[in-house]
């Protein structure tokens, strides 16, 4: 008897840090295409679980440049700043099953521990607390994180087979911070698995994070979605398109042009004629669900 196929859904899932840049817009453009191309739905979460760096209004901002842009999802968007109970249940089982504990070190102590453990100015957790190293000398908890082992294989649609082994190139990483503000790689784990989201498409940059996420997904029992990451926008003088270094939010004078401008991005070839953006959506779909179309 075949096995049922499960409909396609996927997601785009902004930070509101602040508005959409050309560099978003491919990551978000790339994702509809596929769930559209697939027959199936698209989604769009907002991952505002920083509250801080969240300017209020940020995240209708971000609605109503996809709205201008042509790019509705299927259901009502959600918040993660609302989904507090759903992390919480999900770190209380992996406390219990033993694969997250408490930590009570600060980053000035995991700095002069780490030395050479040390990935891109990012630190690596030499595993302090860990249960049987029991160096936490009763100190109260400030974080909570992740025990890691091993390495994690996976297939990206775009960029092949990928592998990390996680407790040398990226330590034991925090599930809930010290300020009690949770981590995006638990969030984004729990949402895709209770939104039933069967694919991830996302920028490049994000598939560092995709071994971390497979391995909680393993250890909380949750089904593992299909991954693609996109090519990175790039800036003049080289670096990633980003909030942080200033991208400019898309212009939303010309919507069928920044369409074009993504799919390009994107290798697909715009027809700058194409002067609508119901147009200018179809013809980018109709490219890509024929790069989906295995040839004769």
């Amino acid at each position: 008897m075949p096995t049922p196929v499960t409909p396609y859904r996927g997601r785009f899932a902004p930070s509101p840090t602040g508005p959409l840049h050309a560099g978003s817009l491919v990551a978000a453009f790339a994702s509809w295409l596929d769930a559209r191309a697939h027959g199936g739905q698209w989604l769009v979460r907002i991952e505002d679980v920083d509250g801080p760096r969240c300017p209020p209004g940020m995240d209708e901002v971000i609605l109503g440049q996809l709205a201008a842009l042509g790019l509705h999802a299927d259901e009502p968007p959600v918040w993660q700043s609302r989904r507090g109970d759903l992390y919480q249940a999900a770190l209380d089982r992996l406390i219990a099953s033993g694969h997250a504990y408490g930590c009570a070190c600060t980053r000035a102590e995991i700095a002069a521990l780490a030395g050479p453990r040390a990935k891109h100015g990012e630190l690596i957790y030499p595993g302090t607390c860990r249960p049987q190293n029991g160096r936490t000398n009763g100190r109260p908890v400030r974080a909570w994180r992740f025990r890691v082992d091993g390495r994690v294989d996976w297939r990206d649609r775009r960029l092949g087979t990928q592998s990390q082994k996680l407790e040398t190139e990226v330590g034991d990483f925090i599930l809930k911070r010290a300020d009690g503000l949770w981590a995006y790689q638990l969030a984004v784990v729990v949402d895709d698995a209770e939104q039933g989201i069967t694919d991830i498409v996302r920028g490049e940059d994000l598939a560092d994070n995709t071994p971390r996420q497979i391995a909680l997904q393993r250890a909380l029992g949750l089904p593992t979605p299909r991954y693609l990451h996109t090519p990175l926008v790039l800036a003049p003088d080289g670096h990633k398109l980003s909030k942080q270094n200033g991208a400019a939010a898309i212009d939303l004078a010309d919507p069928p042009s920044r369409l074009h401008e993504a799919a390009a991005a994107l290798g697909l070839r715009p027809d700058t004629s194409v002067r609508t953006t119901a147009e200018a959506l179809a013809e980018a779909l109709a490219q890509w669900r024929a790069a989906l179309t295995p040839g004769p």
